[in-house]
């Protein structure tokens, strides 16, 4: 228990710095300072400020795939299907908005080895994604004159531009805005009706 509330504080501690004065200029002594551990104790977690990066964001990423394969196991029509997973993404990148904010702010600081990672791990995700559309598409639900990847690139285009403009104040609630910004996407991509 003791050993998750050390990581866990590091974790918050290098998020809320990362937010307030950018990667590059956070030492890692004003990280452990922040925290209240040592380095030593940080380093047993965490090799570098480059894996509490990939920290940060690796948490929404885990859980973003883990609701994926639950909804898609649990199946059913496709639009409600990639309804569902829109719904779930937006939902969760406003839940995880500072550590999203903080992630695509500074990934392109990752080492090689750790931005490949987080590359491959969210084109597993649009893969799946993707592969829905596929099955919308063969089974006459969504257009087909628009490739693929443009669909996905749409949706998720507006999902990292979230941080932009939505305010957990403002008029919207996520699960509103995840709602509508869902609407928005599948009304563009079904068959038009005959």
């Amino acid at each position: 228990m003791k050993s998750t509330n050390v990581a866990d504080r590091v974790t918050a501690a290098a998020l809320d710095l990362f937010a307030t004065q950018g990667y590059a200029t956070t030492s890692v002594q004003q990280i452990v300072e922040a925290a209240g551990v040592t380095k030593g104790a940080m380093y047993h977690y965490f090799q570098s400020k480059d894996d509490l990066l990939f920290a940060i964001y690796d948490r929404m990423l885990a859980l973003q795939k883990a609701h994926l394969d639950e909804i898609v196991a649990a199946g059913g029509p496709v639009e409600d299907v990639v309804r569902a997973v829109c719904v779930d993404v937006v939902e969760t990148s406003i839940d995880f908005l500072p550590e999203g904010t903080v992630f695509f702010r500074s990934m392109h600081m990752l080492t090689e080895p750790r931005l490949k990672e987080v590359t491959q791990r969210r084109r597993e995700y649009h893969d799946e994604f993707a592969a829905l559309l596929r099955r919308g598409q063969d089974e006459g639900v969504f257009r087909t004159d628009v490739p693929r990847p443009l669909l996905v690139a749409h949706f998720f285009s507006d999902v990292h531009y979230l941080s932009h403009w939505y305010s957990p104040t403002g008029p919207e609630t996520k699960t509103q805005v995840a709602q509508q910004l869902t609407e928005l996407f599948l009304r563009g991509i079904r068959t038009p009706a005959s």
